[in-house]
């Protein structure tokens, strides 16, 4: 079972990952409609004025991903 639920935040995680990287190049609908759903839900994202952005639980989660991807990356 805890398998299963990494797995799961893994895929939320790289989906939040990706959704941030949009929006920062001004390309929110590039982000599935499922996947905005799902971090409104969080509360990782939100709607202000018709315009998708990070929360600022999302920022923090945001920089926590970052980190731990980069801790987790191949040495060169």
């Amino acid at each position: 079972m805890k398998s299963a639920l990494v797995r799961i935040n893994a895929a939320v995680c790289e989906s939040f990952l990706a959704a941030a990287d949009a929006l920062s190049r001004r390309r929110a609908r590039d982000i599935p409609e499922k996947t905005i759903d799902r971090l409104v839900d969080l509360r990782w994202l939100e709607w202000n004025g018709g315009t998708l952005r990070l929360t600022q639980v999302g920022e923090i989660v945001l920089m926590k991903v970052q980190a731990k991807t980069f801790a987790n990356a191949p040495a060169i």
